[in-house]
């Protein structure tokens, strides 16, 4: 048995086999107007992807120009010395860095 597959196209949009009028058939007219929509979205998504890239990269030299004005040297000087002045609270910042750095290289298994 062989069905009669036509597509009607009326003044609203067109229509497939199965579909109602005027509720979006699947047609020709449809397949179109899909792809355009598609298409437009497409651009969007585009534009929106450069300006992203566009923010990072500001971000990223910022990020950068920041890590070079750091002396770590002295960084870590002034860190060796917040440890002889507080050795309890150095050892319990250690270990709590040690964790949090031990459960992220982990990972989830």
């Amino acid at each position: 048995m062989e069905e009669n597959r036509t597509t009607e196209t009326t003044g609203g949009g067109s229509t497939g086999v199965g579909a109602a009028p005027g509720n979006g058939g699947f047609g020709a007219g449809s397949a179109s107007s899909i792809a355009q929509t598609a298409g437009q979205y497409a651009g969007k998504v585009s534009g929106a992807a450069v300006q992203a890239k566009d923010y990072v990269t500001d971000k990223m030299e910022v990020v950068s120009e920041k890590i070079k004005e750091l002396d770590f040297a002295e960084m870590a000087e002034n860190c060796k010395e917040y440890a002889r002045k507080n050795p309890g609270q150095a050892l319990l910042i250690s270990a709590g860095i040690g964790l949090l750095l031990g459960i992220l290289v982990r990972g989830r298994r």
